[in-house]
């Protein structure tokens, strides 16, 4: 197994503490992922910065490290070589699904927020359309009973059904950005358990 010699986080000069930090970055220790932080996040975010910009370039880039840092899994598909490159990678596709999911979950919000701004006269000249709204609508609020945790509801209805920016977010609730931005991390968890839910549903 061979780490690239070219970045600081390695030691180069023996196999065995290459094998050594290797070990120490798969187990998770918290001096390794620390350092591992603070060396790849440049690299991280210039990768993440090619697909993203503003507070969601923020959200994807504090999204790959926390998936490191909670994701045995993830760390051990790390074999050796550019630990810089290797998160690159990771960093451009949690990108790309960042940017399909916000295109699908843009859909189901903007249904109810359509259902919620029409007229009644409007379900008459669109029934097709006021119905699935209307689902829509059944279904969020379904999420919000059944897994959203109430103290992430603010969070919930300022970044995903109103759709603010994490900053305007953040002004308004009073938070840290950093706080709104792992609750925003969860919430989007559960919608993906919600989602792998209503797939197994006859």
């Amino acid at each position: 197994m061979h780490v690239d010699a070219d970045s600081a986080l390695y030691s180069a000069s023996a196999e065995g503490a290459e094998a050594a930090w290797l070990a120490q970055f798969h187990a998770g220790h918290r001096a390794a992922l620390e350092r591992c932080y603070r060396e790849c996040y440049p690299s991280v975010d210039r990768a993440v910065g090619r697909v993203l910009s503003g507070a969601d370039r923020e959200s994807v880039v504090h999204e790959v490290f926390y998936r490191l840092l909670t994701r045995e899994e993830l760390r051990r598909s790390f074999r050796g070589g550019s630990l810089q490159a290797w998160l690159a990678t990771q960093a451009v596709h949690l990108a790309l699904d960042h940017v399909r999911r916000q295109q699908r979950e843009r859909g189901v919000l903007a249904s109810v927020h359509a259902e919620a701004q029409q007229e009644p006269a409007a379900s008459e000249a669109a029934p097709e359309a006021w119905a699935e709204a209307q689902q829509a609508r059944v279904l969020v609020e379904r999420f919000q009973r059944e897994l959203l945790p109430p103290r992430w509801a603010p969070v919930f209805e300022a970044r995903f059904l109103r759709q603010l920016s994490q900053r305007e977010a953040a002004r308004e609730l009073g938070m840290r950005r950093t706080t709104l931005a792992y609750q925003e991390l969860r919430i989007r968890a559960l919608l993906h358990r919600f989602a792998e839910q209503l797939r197994r549903e006859p």
